[in-house]
């Protein structure tokens, strides 16, 4: 794995910290191959059951290294976009810890996330436009879908910060802790881990995809989905561990 990212996993949760605190923790080449590399890792292993993206130093992410703009290096990677998440996040839960600061592509990693967990000193924003820029790799598009237009659109055309306690009251985080966030991550990730990995999967995916499903066709999309987890081995063990009065057994089949 990169230098630029570090791995790690406790409890069927896999942790990735983007390690570049120098450049508080800026998007290079090397990072966002390593972050492709390790969610390819989260989705494969049976025994992993989460995920967590956060930042070391104090920082989430500042977004792209524009040092390596300047160089000709672009994090992003062919298929997966920035970061190797924006346009390919995993298919099991994914919770962005933030401490700091998530701007620019930082915000865009996050927003990417399912969940987030912040500390209550950390801002947001997609100041790209003060560069002259656009935030490109999914905040113009996907900021919109999360919290109001309005404020979408004030964001994306101020370029300022907002803090936690307002993303919170938006809708665009779902905790605030005065404490770790990457310990708060944690918290709400073992209580994922702890539920049927398939019921959840397909859970993430209806959540994800239905709401571009028409009025017509919901229902009958949802079954294709839910049927193969109403017949699994994991259904018949958590009816039973509920009867048994016991903590259920997953197999993820």
């Amino acid at each position: 794995m990169s230098e630029e990212i570090t791995v790690s996993q406790e409890n069927g949760v896999l942790i990735m910290t983007i390690d570049r605190p120098e450049a508080k923790n800026a998007m290079n080449k090397a990072a966002a191959e390593a972050i492709a590399a390790a969610l390819d890792k989260l989705d494969s292993d049976d025994d992993l059951r989460v995920g967590i993206l956060t930042g070391a130093g104090g920082t989430f992410c500042s977004g792209m290294d524009l040092k390596g703009f300047l160089r000709g290096e672009s994090p992003i990677i062919e298929g997966r976009g920035f970061g190797g998440l924006v346009q390919a996040p995993p298919k099991k839960p994914l919770i962005a810890a933030v401490e700091g600061y998530a701007l620019a592509g930082g915000l865009e990693l996050m927003i990417a996330c399912d969940l987030v967990v912040a500390n209550e000193d950390a801002q947001f924003g997609i100041p790209e436009v003060k560069r002259g820029l656009v935030a490109a790799a999914g905040g113009v598009m996907m900021l919109p879908d999360q919290i109001p237009e309005r404020i979408a659109m004030e964001l994306a055309l101020s370029g300022e910060f907002i803090g936690a306690a307002r993303a919170y009251e938006l809708g665009l985080i779902n905790r605030v802790v005065s404490g770790s966030a990457l310990d708060g991550a944690k918290e709400m990730a073992a209580k994922i881990a702890a539920n049927g990995p398939l019921a959840v999967c397909v859970s993430k995916q209806i959540v994800k995809e239905s709401r571009g499903w028409s009025m017509e066709e919901r229902y009958e999309k949802q079954a294709q989905l839910i049927g193969p987890v109403f017949v699994s081995e994991d259904a018949r063990e958590g009816a039973a561990a509920f009867a048994e009065k016991r903590k259920p057994n997953w197999k993820g089949k």
